[in-house]
């Protein structure tokens, strides 16, 4: 194996770029409105709130119908949210949008609609606290993610 001091400079220069690039996060949001930023920070959200229903729904976490419930409603309360910060303005680093967003309008609503229809049986499983349903719906909602990652989110 060779020695690092035995590498040509532009082969130690190189490496030491990659490791630097390597420490560094993702492009800062400058736009003065920040929403990729915004929708960034729901999307954590909805994640926050849909694991642990997930757990529930894969009998790794234990089933309390009113913590459900209450996940259900909050998911519900942030299904509507992120879409506003999907802006014409807002197609620029560090966004993951696929340029589809913007291109394929009428799409990319009806992957929100179809979002939101799933949170909203999701919801309805909750309040009548049938554990099957419930697996059910948390399957769905994960799908409705899925979907809408696949044909507009861009892979990191």
């Amino acid at each position: 194996m060779r020695s690092i001091h035995k590498l040509p400079i532009g082969a130690i220069t190189m490496l030491a770029l990659f490791a630097l690039s390597a420490c560094s996060g993702p492009a800062d949001d400058t736009h003065p409105d920040q929403p990729v930023t915004k929708r960034r920070a729901v999307f954590k959200q909805f994640t926050r709130t849909l694991e642990p229903m997930g757990m529930v729904a894969r009998d790794r976490k234990k089933y309390n119908p009113q913590e459900l419930r209450d996940s259900a409603l909050e998911l519900q309360r942030l299904a509507t949210q992120p879409w506003v910060y999907f802006t014409p303005d807002s197609n620029y680093a560090p966004t993951r949008a696929n340029p589809k967003v913007w291109s394929k309008p009428l799409e990319f609503k009806q992957a929100q609609e179809d979002y939101q229809a799933t949170v909203r049986r999701l919801v309805e499983s909750a309040r009548v606290g049938d554990l099957e349903a419930i697996r059910a719906a948390v399957n769905e909602v994960q799908k409705s993610c899925k979907v809408c990652h696949d044909q507009f989110r861009n892979a990191s």
